[in-house]
């Protein structure tokens, strides 16, 4: 790695044009724990969900029946912190900055890597990220506000259930962007294009419709303003595997930190539908 290069931005983030291997041992030698939205552009970005083996199938299945907040892009073999589709060198164990580690359904440890919470019979499922997607709107012109501040995207667990599987059911999460109306027309057309992480948005406008008491405090990420002329667009998210897993209480799991995702070798341009 080029130790030159490593922390180029002022807010000591990493330079936006390091390559993803590059960002991911940055990150695996402990340097680097925060947000990666904005990072590696042009390279896909995954949520992470890792269950036992007993529990994978019935996950798998609930993925499947929520194909918005949930869409499946990488799936390791049991006890395999490896998935090869998405990058060669990956190791889940150390490559995200942050990890959640969940017992019961509750949350009870952030950690920068999970070799010590590491077994045999976990399987790792890299759902999709709608940091792809901004990348597509980043390009058409429509400005993303914490991209722009260097933020993580604001997220909102909602009253829009998900489809049932197994032991896992819960509430839909969503993130949230600020834009004015004209670019929400075009961003529903351009996610549109990309349901491998997301596709369109949910809803729009009016958040109590979806159960969002307020804006200003979301479940995740950070706080995001929007402005007179702006309306709040929201699109599934992949962190709805942490609020299902708190619903769930499986004896065990393990997920990202919200906004500290996996930055994979995959291209951005192979998420699109057409």
């Amino acid at each position: 790695m080029n130790a030159q290069v490593q922390t180029t931005e002022a807010n000591g983030r990493p330079g936006r044009d390091l390559p993803p291997e590059e960002l991911r041992m940055l990150i695996r030698s402990g340097r680097y724990q925060g947000a990666t939205s904005g990072l590696a552009p042009g390279f896909v970005q995954g949520n992470l969900v890792i269950l036992p083996k007993g529990l994978a199938s019935d996950f798998l299945a609930f993925a499947h029946q929520n194909p918005r907040p949930c869409p499946v892009i990488g799936l390791s073999e049991p006890g395999s912190p490896r998935v090869p589709d998405l990058g060669s060198s990956i190791d889940l164990r150390t490559d995200l900055p942050r990890y959640r580690v969940w017992k019961n359904g509750e949350l009870v440890s952030e950690v920068p890597d999970i070799r010590d919470d590491w077994r045999d019979d976990l399987v790792s499922f890299v759902i999709g990220c709608s940091f792809s997607f901004e990348e597509a709107l980043l390009e058409d012109g429509i400005p993303l506000r914490h991209v722009a501040c260097g933020a993580n995207v604001a997220m909102y667990r909602t009253n829009i259930a998900c489809a049932p599987a197994g032991p896992f059911a819960g509430p839909m999460v969503v993130s949230m962007r600020p834009l004015k109306p004209a670019d929400a027309i075009r961003a529903i057309q351009i996610t549109s294009r990309f349901p491998a992480v997301h596709g369109a948005p949910v809803h729009l406008g009016d958040p109590a419709l979806i159960g969002i008491e307020n804006l200003a405090r979301p479940d995740y990420g950070d706080p995001v303003e929007v402005k007179d002329d702006e309306i709040p667009v929201f699109w599934a998210c992949g962190v709805t595997p942490q609020a299902v897993i708190a619903a769930a209480r499986p004896a065990f799991a393990i997920t990202h930190a919200p906004g500290a995702m996996l930055i994979t070798d995959k291209r951005n341009s192979r998420m699109s539908a057409f």
